[in-house]
């Protein structure tokens, strides 16, 4: 069994299509990063940088337990567990293991700083603005060109690297990107956002109310000083 601390956040969503697309059994613990339970020494114990997500499997490696935080690594993880969604390929491995190092390097940090400068920021800084969106736009941009050469990112296998940057490509108009601009790209999302496991995946902690308007105390949690508090 799989115990994932997670969230309805992109990230979130990476590991649980992964966990839905494998077929691992799991356990779902809402960790509400709005009201700081990203903080708490429990959740620090698996994850100690405070970010969702973070699993552990209680049947590890030699049967023993394991705790895994970042996205990328536990997809790597689950991907060697199960033997599913990293191509046996080995060209085709390594551009999957690229196309997934170029989302959490890029698409995960750019599109992050354009979703929170365009909605989240009480001062609008037209520099920072334009300065992610347009990062957003042009990684976008690499993403159409590679899809217009193959069917996924890594080739002609749908694998880790699609599941990683998936999430991001959903509610694009957030971050200033017209997917529709970018046709393989849309042509790509829409196939994914078919798969039965992903819409199931998406379902995971949707009752939770993630979209509502931030308070101060919340602001203050997810941007401010209990933010960058150290722990």
């Amino acid at each position: 069994m799989i115990d994932i601390y997670s969230w309805p956040t992109p990230n979130g969503h990476k590991i649980h299509i992964m966990l839905e697309e494998t077929g691992l059994p799991y356990r779902v613990h809402g960790v509400n990063i709005r009201t700081g339970d990203q903080f708490k020494p429990e959740f620090l114990k698996i994850s100690p940088n405070n970010r969702i997500p973070a699993i552990v499997d209680h049947d590890g490696p030699n049967g023993k337990p394991i705790s895994l935080f970042e996205s990328g690594a536990i997809l790597i993880y689950l991907a060697g567990k199960t033997g599913k969604l990293l191509p046996l390929d080995l060209h085709q491995r390594y551009a999957a293991l690229c196309w997934l190092m170029w989302q959490m390097g890029g698409v995960g940090p750019m599109f992050g700083q354009a979703n929170h400068f365009r909605a989240y920021s009480v001062e609008k800084i037209s520099y920072a603005i334009e300065r992610y969106t347009n990062e957003a736009n042009r990684l976008t941009g690499v993403l159409d060109k590679r899809l217009g050469e193959a069917g996924y990112l890594a080739g002609d296998e749908y694998s880790i690297a699609d599941i990683a940057v998936f999430p991001w490509m959903r509610n694009a108009d957030r971050r200033g990107v017209n997917l529709s601009a970018h046709p393989h790209v849309q042509r790509w999302f829409d196939a994914i956002n078919a798969r039965p496991a992903v819409q199931r995946a998406l379902q995971v902690l949707s009752d939770v109310n993630n979209a509502a308007p931030h308070d101060e105390k919340s602001r203050d949690i997810l941007f401010g000083k209990t933010q960058f508090q150290r722990r």
